[in-house]
């Protein structure tokens, strides 16, 4: 079809020749004193040709014009198209864990005028692995005062890398300057955060942004549990100065938590560090009764209630049905030690070292036989204690 169309123009082309050709007009131009005649046909090629030549200068014209624009544009989209290539192999490279060609793709880019944040990024992150601390910090400026996105990724590669240095008060300085920015806390940076609070210790804040985790479905049940109880144990730990105050925390811990062996035992001892002994001996033996804990029965003995013959039978009824249990033999070895009962003391350590030797009974035992005026002895069951350090 294409072809029979240009021959039919072909054939009208020679049509309209023929016709012309033949045709007698002419055109007379007269410019006084000159005069010039033409014929219709050769005035019509002539301003055919004048034109074709005409619009090809001022095409030429304009091209030369906008040369400088087109020399641009080529180059910028040259660049473009190498940087998507660095690109490629700077992601490859570092995923593929060559953090050096990595770094060297996304430098290489930059230098290539690339203005995609990705490269500075990535080339921080790989100078980061590499340990090249000073570039890193470089790269991180040259991605700064970009779009509110490219923002994001430069302050969360920078508050990952404050962490991984354990420091934990910078990062949440860039935490709050991504919130400033107005960037909602999404579930990477409040894990980011999590990371934060735990190094410095803010034990409010980590129970604060465990509960907006799991509001998210962002983190496993078990993790979640473990992180509020080691929040609940540093809390207690830090109360152990001011016994108004390990009141008020010991009433503000969930009751699913409170009787769990390790925070019954950090908060047992604060309380014996600030001689409460009978709130510290309540709460264990609450906690036994709950939930039996041969390491928590073990701290009987160093908490001393009011009326030891008293804790002395509670730990006996308990002992009627875990005989077997090194820890409460321990405690029931300590507190006839304190109560001068010295056939029973030994006979319940001795009982607990057969069961499970340990530090601490044999350092007990160690002090009966000092009391004993057994010097050679005690020194012997000291020496054995140093050994369970």
């Amino acid at each position: 079809m294409k072809y029979l169309f240009w021959i039919l123009l072909l054939f009208g082309a020679a049509v309209a020749l023929a016709t012309a050709s033949h045709n007698p007009a002419y055109v007379l131009l007269v410019y006084p004193p000159y005069r010039i005649e033409l014929s219709l046909t050769l005035f019509v090629v002539l301003f055919i040709l004048t034109f074709i030549l005409a619009y090809g200068l001022i095409r030429l014209t304009l091209a030369a014009i906008h040369l400088p624009s087109y020399v641009r544009t080529y180059r910028l989209e040259r660049a473009q198209s190498k940087g998507r290539k660095l690109l490629d192999d700077a992601l490859i490279a570092f995923f593929e864990g060559r953090y050096a060609a990595a770094e060297n793709a996304s430098a290489h880019a930059m230098e290539l005028g690339s203005t995609s944040a990705l490269h500075p990024i990535i080339a921080a992150r790989a100078a980061h692995e590499l340990r090249e601390f000073d570039k890193r910090d470089a790269y991180l400026a040259d991605a700064k005062s970009k779009t509110v996105g490219e923002n994001t990724m430069r302050l969360i590669a920078k508050t990952e890398f404050q962490l991984s240095q354990k420091q934990p008060q910078s990062a949440l300085n860039s935490l709050k300057e991504l919130s400033d920015s107005g960037i909602r806390r999404h579930v990477g940076s409040l894990s980011l955060e999590l990371k934060a609070q735990q190094q410095a210790r803010n034990w409010d804040a980590v129970l604060d942004v465990v509960t907006q985790l799991e509001k998210r479905n962002a983190i496993d049940k078990v993790v979640s549990e473990q992180l509020r109880q080691q929040a609940w144990l540093e809390k207690l730990r830090g109360q152990a100065q001011d016994i108004a105050a390990l009141r008020a925390l010991w009433k503000s811990i969930p009751k699913e938590f409170k009787y769990r062996g390790k925070i019954a035992a950090a908060a047992a001892q604060a309380f014996c560090k600030l001689g409460e002994g009978q709130s510290a001996q309540q709460l264990l033996t609450e906690s036994l009764n709950a939930q039996w804990d041969s390491e928590l029965a073990a701290l009987l003995g160093d908490c001393h209630s009011g009326d030891v013959v008293a804790q002395i039978e509670q730990a006996e009824r308990w002992l009627k049905e875990h005989n077997d249990d090194a820890g409460l033999l321990l405690a029931l070895g300590k507190l006839c030690l304190h109560q001068k009962l010295w056939g029973k003391a030994q006979n319940y350590l001795d009982a607990s070292i057969s069961l499970k030797p340990g530090h601490a009974a044999y350092t007990a035992l160690g002090q009966f036989a000092e009391k004993m005026g057994q010097h050679e002895q005690a020194l012997a069951y000291f020496q054995k204690a140093a050994l369970f350090r």
